[in-house]
C-alpha cells in the first residue's frame, strides 16, 4: 500500500518540468482569477450571512488542505518538512483566517488577516519558487498541493476582504499594522528557534524573508537587520495599494447603483 502511494505523490522526474510563465503556470493563474470571478459574480446579491458561509467554507478546505499535506508528505518525501510549518506568511495566514471563524477575539482581525493572506499568496501564485527550485513535473503532488493551496488562499482571502471591509476606517488600517508586525515577530521567532548547527548538516530557515532575502542581494551578515524593515515596508505598501483600490472600486459601485 506503501509502495502505491509513494509512487503517486513523490516528485516525477524527467521529461516536462514546471518552470516560471510556462503553460501550466498560467493554467493556475487563470484557474486563481476564474474561480475568483466566478465566485463573485455568483454570490454577489447573495446576503451577509450566505457570504459569510462562503469565505468560512473556503478558509476550512485551505486549512483542511494545509493539515493534510503534514500527513501526506511522509508518503510523498519520506519524511515531514519542517518548512512547512506556519511561520512563512501564507501558511500562518491560513490558519489565523482560520481561527478568526472559530475565535470571537480574532474576528475584528479577519480582513487584516485576509489582506496580508491575499497579497502574500498572489506573490506566490505569480512566483512560485518553492516549486520551481525542485524542477518537477507540473502534474506531480508538490506541485498541484502547493499552488492549488495558493491560488484557494488568494480567493479565499480576496473575497472575505470584500465582503468584510466596506470602508475606510483608521482602526481596520492600524489593526492592518499590527497583524505585519505580529507576523514579522513570529517569522523571527520560527527562525532564530530551528536555524542551527549539528554534526551532519546546517538546518537554515528563512520563513518571511525576515533572515535573508529571496534573491541573496544582500550580504548575508547585514540582511538580518535590513529585511524585517524591508519585508514590513514593502507589504505594507501593497496592502495599501490593494485596500484603497478595492473600496474605490466598491465606492464606484454603489454610486453606479444608486444613479441606477
Amino acid at each position: 500500500m506503501y509502495s502505491i502511494i509513494h509512487m503517486l505523490l513523490s516528485d516525477k522526474k524527467g521529461g516536462e518540468i514546471f518552470t516560471l510563465f510556462s503553460a501550466w503556470h498560467f493554467f493556475y493563474i487563470a484557474l486563481t482569477v476564474v474561480a475568483a470571478v466566478v465566485l463573485l459574480f455568483v454570490s454577489r446579491n447573495k446576503n451577509e450571512d450566505a457570504k459569510k458561509k462562503l469565505c468560512r467554507l473556503l478558509s476550512s478546505v485551505a486549512f483542511g488542505l494545509y493539515v493534510a499535506d503534514f500527513f501526506l508528505m511522509p508518503l510523498a518525501y519520506h519524511e515531514i518538512n519542517v518548512e512547512k510549518l506556519p511561520f512563512h506568511v501564507c501558511t500562518a495566514m491560513c490558519t489565523m483566517l482560520f481561527l478568526s471563524y472559530r475565535i470571537s477575539y480574532l474576528e475584528k482581525f479577519r480582513t487584516s488577516f485576509a489582506l496580508l493572506g491575499f497579497v502574500s499568496n498572489l506573490v506566490y501564485t505569480i512566483y512560485p519558487a518553492g516549486v520551481m527550485w525542485h524542477a518537477v513535473h507540473p502534474l506531480s503532488y508538490r506541485v498541484v498541493q502547493t499552488l492549488l493551496f495558493h491560488s484557494l488562499m488568494c480567493v479565499c482571502s480576496l473575497l472575505t476582504f470584500v465582503y468584510e471591509r466596506n470602508r475606510f476606517e483608521r482602526k481596520a488600517l492600524l489593526r492592518d499594522v499590527g497583524v505585519l508586525v505580529c507576523m514579522t515577530l513570529w517569522a523571527l521567532l520560527g527562525n532564530y528557534s530551528y536555524n542551527h548547527v549539528t554534526e551532519e548538516r546546517t538546518y537554515f530557515f528563512n520563513w518571511f524573508f525576515v533572515v535573508r532575502d529571496p534573491f541573496n542581494a544582500f550580504p548575508e551578515n547585514v540582511a538580518p537587520f535590513i529585511m524585517p524593515f524591508l519585508n514590513f515596508a514593502m507589504f505594507f505598501v501593497a496592502e495599501t495599494i490593494i485596500y484603497f483600490t478595492i473600496i474605490s472600486v466598491k465606492r464606484i459601485n454603489k454610486k453606479s447603483i444608486s444613479v441606477n
